[in-house]
Protein backbone atom coordinates (compact mmCIF):
# COMPACT_ATOMS: atom_id res chain seq x y z
CA UNK A 1 0.00 0.00 0.00
CA UNK A 2 3.21 2.52 0.71
CA UNK A 3 4.32 1.73 -2.26
CA UNK A 4 1.38 2.45 -4.59
CA UNK A 5 0.74 5.71 -2.64
CA UNK A 6 4.09 7.49 -3.32
CA UNK A 7 3.83 7.22 -7.20
CA UNK A 8 -0.13 8.30 -6.92
CA UNK A 9 1.26 11.33 -4.89
CA UNK A 10 4.24 12.10 -7.27
CA UNK A 11 1.83 11.84 -9.92
CA UNK A 12 -0.72 14.70 -8.81
CA UNK A 13 1.82 16.60 -7.66
CA UNK A 14 3.59 16.35 -11.28
CA UNK A 15 0.04 16.83 -12.41
CA UNK A 16 0.02 20.32 -10.36
CA UNK A 17 3.30 21.45 -11.72
CA UNK A 18 1.89 20.89 -15.57
CA UNK A 19 -1.10 22.69 -14.73
CA UNK A 20 0.85 25.65 -13.25
CA UNK A 21 3.18 25.82 -16.34
CA UNK A 22 0.12 25.93 -18.51
CA UNK A 23 -1.62 28.29 -16.45
CA UNK A 24 1.75 30.55 -16.65
CA UNK A 25 2.40 30.49 -20.27
CA UNK A 26 -1.26 31.00 -20.78
CA UNK A 27 -1.31 34.11 -18.13
CA UNK A 28 1.78 35.56 -20.85
CA UNK A 29 0.51 35.04 -23.89
CA UNK A 30 -2.87 36.34 -23.06
CA UNK A 31 -1.67 39.07 -21.89
CA UNK A 32 0.22 39.50 -24.75
CA UNK A 33 -2.17 39.25 -27.36
CA UNK A 34 -6.15 38.96 -25.65
CA UNK A 35 -8.38 36.55 -25.66
CA UNK A 36 -8.43 36.22 -29.57
CA UNK A 37 -4.80 35.77 -30.12
CA UNK A 38 -4.46 32.87 -27.48
CA UNK A 39 -4.63 29.42 -29.07
CA UNK A 40 -3.65 26.28 -27.31
CA UNK A 41 -1.45 25.41 -29.78
CA UNK A 42 0.74 28.88 -28.44
CA UNK A 43 0.03 27.76 -25.25
CA UNK A 44 1.64 24.35 -25.99
CA UNK A 45 4.55 26.01 -27.74
CA UNK A 46 4.91 28.38 -24.66
CA UNK A 47 5.10 25.79 -22.03
CA UNK A 48 6.67 23.09 -23.61
CA UNK A 49 3.48 20.32 -23.13
CA UNK A 50 1.80 18.86 -26.07
CA UNK A 51 -1.55 19.67 -26.63
CA UNK A 52 -3.06 16.50 -25.14
CA UNK A 53 -1.69 17.27 -21.63
CA UNK A 54 -3.61 20.06 -21.98
CA UNK A 55 -6.97 18.97 -22.44
CA UNK A 56 -6.26 16.88 -19.91
CA UNK A 57 -5.98 20.20 -17.70
CA UNK A 58 -8.85 22.27 -19.37
CA UNK A 59 -11.64 21.44 -21.79
CA UNK A 60 -11.10 24.17 -24.16
CA UNK A 61 -9.48 27.94 -24.70
CA UNK A 62 -12.12 29.38 -22.71
CA UNK A 63 -11.73 26.80 -19.36
CA UNK A 64 -8.38 27.82 -19.79
CA UNK A 65 -8.54 31.19 -19.60
CA UNK A 66 -11.28 31.16 -17.42
CA UNK A 67 -8.47 29.12 -14.56
CA UNK A 68 -6.24 32.34 -15.23
CA UNK A 69 -8.24 34.73 -14.34
CA UNK A 70 -9.82 32.55 -11.17
CA UNK A 71 -6.02 32.07 -9.78
CA UNK A 72 -5.16 35.88 -10.05
CA UNK A 73 -8.27 37.04 -8.20
CA UNK A 74 -7.35 36.04 -5.21
CA UNK A 75 -4.35 38.32 -5.17
CA UNK A 76 -6.60 41.20 -6.62
CA UNK A 77 -9.44 40.80 -3.94
CA UNK A 78 -6.86 40.48 -1.02
CA UNK A 79 -5.50 44.16 -2.67
CA UNK A 80 -9.49 45.56 -2.50
CA UNK A 81 -8.86 45.00 1.59
CA UNK A 82 -9.44 48.19 3.38
CA UNK A 83 -6.79 48.71 6.35
CA UNK A 84 -7.94 47.87 9.88
CA UNK A 85 -5.83 50.75 11.62
CA UNK A 86 -5.62 54.77 11.30
CA UNK A 87 -8.01 57.65 10.26
CA UNK A 88 -10.95 56.71 8.08
CA UNK A 89 -8.80 58.97 4.97
CA UNK A 90 -5.82 56.91 6.04
CA UNK A 91 -7.36 54.00 5.50
CA UNK A 92 -8.61 54.91 2.41
CA UNK A 93 -5.55 55.62 1.29
CA UNK A 94 -3.61 52.33 2.40
CA UNK A 95 -6.51 50.88 0.82
CA UNK A 96 -5.41 52.46 -3.06
CA UNK A 97 -1.94 51.80 -2.12
CA UNK A 98 -2.70 48.03 -2.34
CA UNK A 99 -4.28 48.20 -5.38
CA UNK A 100 -2.06 50.57 -7.11
CA UNK A 101 0.86 47.94 -6.31
CA UNK A 102 -1.01 44.87 -6.86
CA UNK A 103 -1.68 46.17 -10.46
CA UNK A 104 2.40 47.27 -10.96
CA UNK A 105 2.81 43.54 -9.49
CA UNK A 106 0.37 41.38 -10.80
CA UNK A 107 -1.41 43.22 -14.09
CA UNK A 108 -2.55 40.19 -16.19
CA UNK A 109 -5.51 40.08 -14.11
CA UNK A 110 -6.87 43.28 -14.87
CA UNK A 111 -5.49 43.50 -18.07
CA UNK A 112 -6.81 40.37 -19.34
CA UNK A 113 -10.48 40.70 -17.72
CA UNK A 114 -11.08 44.57 -19.07
CA UNK A 115 -10.20 43.03 -22.86
CA UNK A 116 -13.02 39.80 -22.36
CA UNK A 117 -14.98 42.68 -20.71
CA UNK A 118 -15.45 44.67 -23.40
CA UNK A 119 -15.91 42.25 -25.87
CA UNK A 120 -19.97 41.29 -26.73
CA UNK A 121 -20.49 37.96 -27.72
CA UNK A 122 -23.68 35.74 -29.27
CA UNK A 123 -22.58 32.99 -26.20
CA UNK A 124 -20.79 34.92 -23.63
CA UNK A 125 -17.63 33.16 -22.64
CA UNK A 126 -16.98 31.49 -19.49
CA UNK A 127 -14.03 33.40 -18.62
CA UNK A 128 -15.50 36.65 -19.11
CA UNK A 129 -18.68 35.68 -17.02
CA UNK A 130 -16.05 34.76 -14.21
CA UNK A 131 -14.29 38.25 -14.51
CA UNK A 132 -17.25 39.64 -14.25
CA UNK A 133 -18.54 37.70 -11.07
CA UNK A 134 -14.96 38.96 -9.73
CA UNK A 135 -15.68 42.44 -9.95
CA UNK A 136 -19.23 42.00 -8.29
CA UNK A 137 -17.65 40.34 -5.93
CA UNK A 138 -15.26 43.29 -5.34
CA UNK A 139 -18.07 45.94 -5.20
CA UNK A 140 -20.08 43.94 -2.68
CA UNK A 141 -16.82 43.80 -0.36
CA UNK A 142 -15.29 47.37 -1.00
CA UNK A 143 -19.30 48.81 -0.22
CA UNK A 144 -19.53 47.34 2.89
CA UNK A 145 -16.27 48.28 4.04
CA UNK A 146 -17.15 51.85 2.99
CA UNK A 147 -20.38 51.08 4.68
CA UNK A 148 -18.68 50.90 8.05
CA UNK A 149 -15.97 53.67 7.40
CA UNK A 150 -19.05 56.10 6.22
CA UNK A 151 -22.17 54.71 7.93
CA UNK A 152 -23.66 58.58 7.30
CA UNK A 153 -23.79 57.51 3.28
CA UNK A 154 -26.89 56.18 1.96
CA UNK A 155 -27.03 52.91 -0.32
CA UNK A 156 -27.87 54.83 -3.20
CA UNK A 157 -24.32 57.42 -2.52
CA UNK A 158 -22.69 54.25 -1.41
CA UNK A 159 -23.12 52.36 -4.73
CA UNK A 160 -22.18 55.77 -6.72
CA UNK A 161 -18.85 56.15 -4.54
CA UNK A 162 -18.05 52.54 -5.17
CA UNK A 163 -18.53 52.54 -8.61
CA UNK A 164 -16.84 55.51 -9.22
CA UNK A 165 -13.64 53.89 -7.03
CA UNK A 166 -13.28 50.70 -9.13
CA UNK A 167 -13.80 52.73 -12.23
CA UNK A 168 -11.27 55.04 -11.18
CA UNK A 169 -9.02 52.09 -10.65
CA UNK A 170 -9.48 50.93 -14.21
CA UNK A 171 -8.89 54.13 -15.87
CA UNK A 172 -5.39 54.80 -14.39
CA UNK A 173 -4.48 51.38 -14.73
CA UNK A 174 -5.02 51.99 -18.55
CA UNK A 175 -3.08 55.25 -18.35
CA UNK A 176 -0.16 53.38 -17.05
CA UNK A 177 -0.94 50.58 -19.67
CA UNK A 178 -0.58 53.71 -22.23
CA UNK A 179 1.78 56.56 -20.28
CA UNK A 180 4.30 53.37 -19.29
CA UNK A 181 7.30 54.84 -17.04
CA UNK A 182 6.22 58.46 -17.41
CA UNK A 183 2.88 57.43 -14.70
CA UNK A 184 3.43 57.13 -11.55
CA UNK A 185 0.62 54.98 -10.68
CA UNK A 186 1.08 55.04 -6.69
CA UNK A 187 0.90 58.84 -6.67
CA UNK A 188 -2.13 58.61 -9.51
CA UNK A 189 -4.02 56.38 -6.49
CA UNK A 190 -3.13 58.41 -3.76
CA UNK A 191 -5.17 61.37 -5.13
CA UNK A 192 -7.83 59.03 -6.40
CA UNK A 193 -8.38 58.06 -2.53
CA UNK A 194 -8.41 61.64 -1.40
CA UNK A 195 -10.35 62.17 -3.88
CA UNK A 196 -13.02 59.89 -3.45
CA UNK A 197 -12.33 60.18 0.45
CA UNK A 198 -13.32 64.26 -0.87
CA UNK A 199 -16.41 63.08 -2.23
CA UNK A 200 -17.58 60.97 0.78
CA UNK A 201 -17.52 63.59 3.28
CA UNK A 202 -19.21 66.12 0.68
CA UNK A 203 -22.13 63.44 0.79
CA UNK A 204 -22.11 63.52 4.19
CA UNK A 205 -22.47 67.29 4.52
CA UNK A 206 -25.32 67.44 1.89
CA UNK A 207 -27.22 64.59 4.30
CA UNK A 208 -26.42 66.53 7.17
CA UNK A 209 -28.04 69.43 5.71
CA UNK A 210 -30.91 68.26 4.21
Amino acid sequence: MAGKAQPDRRTRADGELSRERILDAATEISAERGYEGTSIALVSQKCGLPASSIYWHFKNKDDLIAAVIERSFGTWLTAWQVPDEGAARERVQGLAIQIAKALLNSPDFIRLGLMLALERRPVEARARAMFIAARTQTYHQLTEALRDLTPELTDAQLHQLVTYAIAGADGLFIAKEVGGDAVDLLELFSLHAHALYDSAIRLISENAGQ
